[in-house]
């Protein structure tokens, strides 16, 4: 999937999650942090975050991420949100990605 536009999903209120996507130029991901519980889960957020543009096909992003203790579905679902509106797509194959935690 290809990142057109810069694209925010999420909140900075508490148990959630602001996620930024941006299109990159470097053909690459990279991933700003900044969360309430980075010395405890932050690499796991960072995994999560790859994890899920990686199944949505992204190859290229800057995606920053400002973390308020969210839980994972609230990652995922913020992510899949801002990747799906910063490329544009207005269809959503939503089988295909409630088979992922499945």
């Amino acid at each position: 999937m290809e990142i057109k536009k810069s694209a925010v999903a999420g909140t900075v209120e508490s148990s959630d999650i602001m996620v930024t996507v941006a299109p990159n130029q470097e053909e690459k991901i990279v991933i700003e942090l900044d969360s309430s519980v980075e010395k405890q889960y932050g690499q796991q957020i960072r995994d999560l975050i790859t994890e899920t543009l990686n199944r949505l096909g992204v190859t290229a992003a800057k995606v920053t991420a400002i973390d308020k203790g969210a839980l994972d579905c609230t990652i995922q679902a913020r992510t899949l949100t801002a990747v799906h509106r910063a490329s544009e797509v207005t269809a959503y194959d939503w089988k295909e990605i409630d088979s992922w935690n499945a």
